[in-house]
Order: structure tokens, then C-alpha cells, then sequence
């Protein structure tokens, strides 16, 4: 008896999902394409919005800019849920055992009491603005137009809100886990005059209509002074006096806005250059929020850096003029 083995070679009718192939191609499409692109829902509404009778539920019109293709605001990063959770899972255990070092050393927890307080006042409330931008976020995500933007804007919707955990574990460390911190640090936002100002300006975010001006207030302009300010020349100032204990615990925030600025930069290169109408209308909403943040950033900048604080916020204001005109935008 004899057994005779055959292979076949079963050639498939079609290697991708149609909407897939309409755009690229009839080729195997990569999990970010299939994830992303042609998912935005676009008929058989039903009914619109009573408390927006004007559009439909989801509506390219909720933002003045225009877009010949809302989908050309791809993420460099390929990020879809399952790219997405893997590479926050890997960063989230570096960061637990960064955390645990501190924590079993003792290392914020021993510092002298004046040394905690001005971190208490002068980092922590910044719990408070990360929850700001998780909502401006939530906004971007709830009425964007088109997967490929709104899909980036849940993501970071989420990342907001685990850097608001993130400092709120730091305030853990800094008073063995009793939450004492963290109750000073809501005071501070809430009622020392130095915070105001910032304060103010992410109140005035949250009631913005235009989903791509939250975009553009939070993504474009308040990260790129905020965290600069308070994560990276603050934590260089401590750290002569302190040594390297704060760096240690701001890596992951300082990582996440290093790679979540690829992100923001593509999408605003996008739109810039799709039209001249774009360019004028972002322009706009540049000049007008950097010009509030700066405002609303002097007073804790001067008392968060006691010795340069001024010069610091400048510093971090060229550095966003100079990305900005490299992305093709002038402030006005």
C-alpha cells in the first residue's frame, strides 16, 4: 500500500476587504490599513442630534478646515488597538520598575520637606491639566471626521489620562501613599494664584466648538510649552540641586511627548498644506492660543523656576515657533 501526498496551491480570489482594495490595491493589506481606513460612518444616520439639529451625528462639517481626504491624516506610527496596547504594555513595565526603584530607595519620600512641598505645588497640580486633555481629546475623537484622525485622538485620549496617574503615583511616593499630596496639589490648582492662569486657559479649551481648534489648543500649542516647561527645565533645575531622582520618574512623559509630537506634526503638515485656506485658518488659532498659554504660563514658570523661569517659557515658545514654521505655519 501506498500513500501518495499532494500539495495544493489554493490561489485566493482576493486578498484584502474590499474597501481596502478600492485604495490600494487588491494586495494583503497591513492591520493598520484594515483597522483604519474607509470605517468612518457616512449614511443611514436616522436621525440628527437634538441638541445640534444642524449636522448629523457625525459631520465633516463641525470644523472649518477642509479636506479633500480626511484619511490623508494617517498616524506615522501605525498605531491601531492592537499596536497600540502592546507598545504602552512594554512602556508601562519599564515604568512600574522605575517607580518601584524609587519607592523601595525611599528616594522622593526622603527628601527634606521644603524640597517636597515645591514639588507638591509646582508638579503635581499637572494631574489636573493631563485630565484637560483628556477631555479636549474626547472631543477630537467624538466628532472628528474620518478613522484615521479620530482613531490617533482615542489613543491619546487614554494616554492623558494614564499621565494624570502617572503623576498622581508620583505624589504617592512623595507621601507614603496616604494621598496627602494630592490633595494639596488640587488645592494649588484651584486656588494658588500662580496656577490660575493656566487653569484658565484649559477652562477656556473645554467649551471650544471646533474639534480641530481643541486639536490644534491642546496638541499644537499647550504640550509644547507646558511640558517642556514643567517636565524638562524644571526637572533640569531640581536635578542641581537633587540629582537625577526626579528624571527618573518623568522619562515615560517625556518618551510619550517625543513620540506622540510625530503624530501631531503629520497631521498638522497635512493640513497645512492641503490649502491656503487651512493654512490662514490654523494660523489663526496658533497665534491666538499660544499667545493665552503664554499668558497663562508666566506666573508658574516665575514660581516654578525662581531663577529663570521667564526665560524658560521663551525658550520653550521659540522652540514651538521654530517646529511650527518648519511645518509650514508663521505665527501671525
Amino acid at each position: 500500500m501506498t500513500v501518495e501526498i499532494r500539495v495544493q496551491n489554493v490561489k485566493p480570489l482576493r486578498h484584502t476587504f474590499g474597501h481596502i482594495a478600492r485604495r490600494f490595491g487588491d494586495k494583503p493589506a497591513s492591520r493598520y490599513q484594515e483597522g483604519t481606513y474607509h470605517l468612518q460612518a457616512e449614511t443611514n444616520f436616522h436621525y440628527k442630534p437634538l441638541w445640534d439639529p444642524e449636522h448629523d451625528i457625525w459631520d465633516p462639517r463641525r470644523t472649518a478646515v477642509q479636506m479633500a481626504d480626511w484619511y490623508a491624516l494617517k498616524d506615522p506610527r501605525q498605531y491601531y488597538y492592537g499596536s497600540y496596547t502592546i507598545a504602552r504594555a512594554r512602556q508601562q513595565e519599564a515604568t512600574d520598575r522605575q517607580l518601584e526603584m524609587v519607592e523601595q530607595r525611599g528616594l522622593l519620600s526622603s527628601l527634606p520637606q521644603d524640597t517636597k512641598d515645591r514639588l507638591v505645588r509646582c508638579l503635581l497640580p499637572l494631574r489636573h491639566f493631563e485630565w484637560g486633555a483628556n477631555t479636549s481629546m474626547s472631543q477630537v475623537a467624538a466628532y472628528g471626521w474620518g478613522t484615521a484622525i479620530t482613531q490617533a485622538a482615542t489613543l491619546a485620549m487614554m494616554d492623558r489620562l494614564g499621565l494624570a496617574q502617572h503623576v498622581s503615583r508620583i505624589g504617592l511616593l512623595l507621601d507614603g501613599n496616604t494621598g496627602t499630596a494630592l490633595t494639596r496639589a488640587k488645592a494649588a490648582w484651584m486656588d494658588d494664584a500662580a496656577w490660575q492662569g493656566l487653569r484658565r486657559e484649559v477652562e477656556n479649551t473645554l467649551v471650544v466648538r471646533d474639534w480641530f481648534e481643541s486639536f490644534v489648543a491642546q496638541a499644537v500649542v499647550a504640550d509644547r510649552l507646558v511640558h517642556p516647561l514643567l517636565l524638562k527645565s524644571f526637572e533640569a533645575d531640581f536635578a542641581e540641586s537633587h540629582g537625577p531622582v526626579l528624571a527618573s520618574v518623568l522619562d515615560f512623559p517625556l518618551r510619550w511627548q517625543d513620540e506622540t509630537d510625530r503624530w501631531v506634526d503629520a497631521v498638522l503638515k497635512t493640513c497645512v498644506a492641503e490649502s491656503g485656506h487651512n493654512r490662514v485658518l490654523i494660523a489663526g488659532w496658533v497665534t491666538k492660543w499660544q499667545r493665552a498659554f503664554e499668558h497663562g504660563l508666566l506666573a508658574l514658570a516665575e514660581t516654578a523656576l525662581p531663577r529663570n523661569g521667564r526665560a524658560a517659557l521663551q525658550q520653550a515658545s521659540q522652540a514651538l515657533d521654530e517646529r511650527l514654521a518648519r511645518l509650514g505655519l508663521q505665527r501671525d
